[in-house]
This record gives structure tokens, sequence and C-alpha cells, in this order.
């Protein structure tokens, strides 16, 4: 007799009012992230495309154990927060397929894995996975180097910081200075809508 494994999804605010993360007790992606910002964007994901019938979702993001919802003004999280938490489990115990397509899909497609990382690049990588990458996915989030030139890191914002109001104020008032700090290369941090 198979023991099927009982799934809990709990919610959790973010830094972002627009943005709700819901958390749970299994992973859903093994790596990376995928943000959708429209429906057609969508398609790879049934899962997604199902949260964007519901009336006001704008957004939603994808990794490891959690996903994050974003909505419009019309939305009211205290009125529909256990509405997404029960529908999230229920998807996810019903068994069906979170992402279609091939196996290896790329969870990041604009982030270019396969070109080399300079010893610089890599300092700046594994300092944004081991400080600062924890503490933004806390918050709903993700954050992936894009690139560096002339002094200049690159990064993408994804979830709960796309568009999050305090989002400026961290990337210049904490991951600018940490970066600067550790590799002082690093003149300026600036940063993409994921």
């Amino acid at each position: 007799m198979e023991i099927k494994k009982v799934i809990t999804v709990y919610a959790e605010s973010t830094p972002n009012p627009a943005a709700m993360k819901f958390v749970l007790n299994s992973y859903i992606l093994d790596e990376g992230s995928v943000e959708y910002t429209s429906r057609d964007q969508a398609m790879n994901c049934p899962l997604a495309m199902q949260l964007f019938n519901f009336s006001g979702i704008s957004g939603v993001f994808i990794t490891a154990n959690f996903i994050t919802l974003t909505k419009n003004s019309d939305v009211d999280w205290y009125e529909t927060m256990g509405i997404f938490r029960e529908f999230i489990k229920s998807y996810i115990e019903s068994g069906q397929a979170i992402f279609t397509g091939p196996k290896e899909q790329i969870a990041d497609p604009e982030i270019d894995r396969t070109k080399t990382a300079s010893a610089l690049e890599t300092k700046i990588i594994e300092t944004l996975d081991e400080y600062v990458k924890p503490a933004v996915e806390q918050d709903g989030g993700a954050i992936h180097f894009k690139s560096f030139a002339d002094g200049v890191v690159t990064v993408v914002l994804k979830g709960s910081c796309s568009g999050c109001p305090s989002s400026t104020q961290t990337l210049k008032g904490g991951i600018e200075n940490l970066l600067k700090r550790i590799v002082p290369e690093v003149t300026e941090v600036v940063a993409e809508e994921g």
C-alpha cells in the first residue's frame, strides 16, 4: 500500500504588499526559478495557467518549495489567502503536472549558464548565493547574476522583488554595499525586472 504524502501550504507576507508567498512542504522545482507575468507566458506550466484564471492575479513566481503570487489592487489577500492555499494544496496533491515539455527545460532562459564565468564573476556569484539569495528567497523572490562589465553588476530580480517598493533601497543600500566590500572592483549594482 502506497502512503500518500500530505501536502501543507502556508502563506507568508512579503515586503511587497502586492505579493504573497505560499510555502509548501515539498519541492516543486528542482533548480532555478520561473516567473510568468501573463497567462500566455505560462503555456508550459499548467499550475500557473490555472492560477491566472483567478481574477486579479498578475504574476506567478515558482522556485524550490514556494510560489509567490502578485496581485493587482482588486485582490484583498486577507479575503483570498485561504482560497489560494487550498487551491495550491489540492493541485499538488492531485499529481497533475506542474510543468509540461522536456525535462531539461531551462527555468531561467535569459541567464546564460553556458558562458564560463571569470574569477571575478565567480566571486560575485558566490557572494550573491551565500549572502543575498537566502534573504531574497525568504522574502518570496529571487536574484540572479546576469553580467559584470566596467564595474557594474547587473542582476535580475524576480517574484516579490520585482516591482517591490523597497527593492531599490535593498539593492543600493544592501546588495551594492556588500558587493563593493567583498569585491572592490564592483562600483555599482543595477537590476532588471525578471
